[in-house]
């Protein structure tokens, strides 16, 4: 019994034993590290991608640094530095981190037989291996923990690094300073084709309220990318094969209360265009909705010349603006349901509760007013293009 205890004191028979183990193992580190090479490579892809001179040499250091730590005092170990400075190259390889930890169970299973074999013909010094085992599992179980965590930051810092290019390749893709190298690189790092089908909607809630925070890459299998601007959520949907209208109702749960919709753009360089596109519409809600620009463009060109815009309100609707408040409210709702309602004094009354007289007379005031009767076509595009601009603009 005595000598089963001073095999597991430190320091004891058991801890020389285990050193002089280590400095036999050390001699075979090229052929433990070439087991392990053949193992990982026929059996993980991601090894195969690595250069093989290049995986032996890391396998080769891994071995000696753990066995060599056997033979160091703890201030002098590097085994877990090299565990780390290991995990870090993985994580950049592309290495899955199940892959990872793999090679450590199997580099223990490869050491531990080597160990065996070398001492087989050794029972009193077997014994001892038994007794020092433990130490050796735990040693190995902390250089997989150091290298798990060390590969994890790294893991992290990529994604960090690749949201953030992609970020501002999709900026640029936006913003119209992309060239083709660029659309090549979005492409990459969105995985997303370069000469697809794509919707551009900006997107913004009424009010002072929070934004949703709630940004899906994915809805419907509609692939997402969203960039936030102060005045605006910018979304772009990519279509694939999937028609324009049934993608905008799939991703409807997400936009906020006022949205304007770009037409198809085909290709990645088309994207800042949708986007001039997309806000553009936005500025035509006349409140909660969401408005493709096709079907707004008359209020679309008043949007996007804001200068002509308010010339024309000036031109047309300063009679009306310069009245008092109640009165220029009353015309300018009942010119709005008159145009909506396609001039019938009859559906126009109903949408105002009011008589069809009542009607007639109001719209012989914007006539007198105006100088411009709702009843001709020309003259009624003028006052609808005026009553687009006033929403617009907001001139008073």
């Amino acid at each position: 019994m005595g000598a089963v205890k001073g095999l597991g004191r430190p320091g004891g028979e058991t801890s020389e034993v285990m050193r002089r183990v280590a400095v036999r193992l050390l001699e075979r580190v090229p052929e433990m590290a070439g087991r392990l090479l053949a193992e990982l490579r026929s059996t993980e892809e991601a090894y195969r991608r690595l250069p093989e001179h290049e995986h032996r040499r890391d396998l080769e250091r891994g071995f000696r640094a753990g066995l060599s730590a056997m033979l160091q005092p703890r201030p002098e170990r590097r085994d877990l530095d090299v565990a780390a400075e290991t995990a870090v190259r993985r994580a950049e390889q592309g290495v899955p981190l199940d892959a990872l930890l793999r090679g450590y169970r199997l580099a223990t299973q490869i050491t531990w037989e080597t160990m065996v074999g070398l001492l087989a013909d050794r029972p009193g010094e077997a014994t001892a291996l038994l007794y020092g085992a433990e130490r050796v599992w735990q040693r190995v179980d902390r250089q997989a923990v150091v290298a798990a965590d060390a590969y994890r930051r790294r893991e992290s810092e990529l994604r960090s690094r690749h949201a953030e290019r992609a970020r501002s390749l999709l900026d640029a893709l936006l913003e119209g300073r992309a060239d083709t190298a660029v659309v090549r690189a979005a492409s990459a790092a969105l995985e997303i084709p370069s000469f697809g089908r794509y919707l551009v909607v900006a997107t913004r809630p009424d009010g002072t309220g929070p934004r949703s925070a709630h940004r899906p890459e994915e809805a419907a299998g509609l692939r997402l990318l969203w960039r936030t601007r102060p005045e605006h959520e910018l979304l772009v949907v990519s279509l694939a094969d999937r028609d324009p209208a049934e993608a905008i109702g799939a991703v409807q749960p997400l936009l906020a209360d006022r949205s304007g919709v770009s037409p198809v753009a085909d290709g990645l360089l088309e994207l800042c265009e949708a986007r001039r596109h997309a806000v553009v519409a936005l500025r035509t809600c006349r409140g909660p909705e969401t408005v493709r620009l096709d079907d707004r463009l008359p209020a679309a060109l008043a949007a996007s010349q804001p200068d002509l815009a308010e010339r024309l309100v000036e031109a047309v609707l300063r009679p009306i603006l310069d009245l008092d408040p109640p009165e220029r409210e009353t015309l300018l709702t009942t010119l709005t349901r008159w145009l909506d309602c396609d001039g019938s004094a009859t559906r126009t009354a109903a949408a105002l509760y009011c008589h069809r007289n009542t009607v007639f007379n109001r719209v012989r005031r914007i006539e007198a007013l105006t100088g411009r009767s709702p009843d001709r076509p020309r003259e009624a595009l003028e006052l609808a293009l005026a009553l687009d601009a006033y929403r617009i603009s907001g001139t008073e």
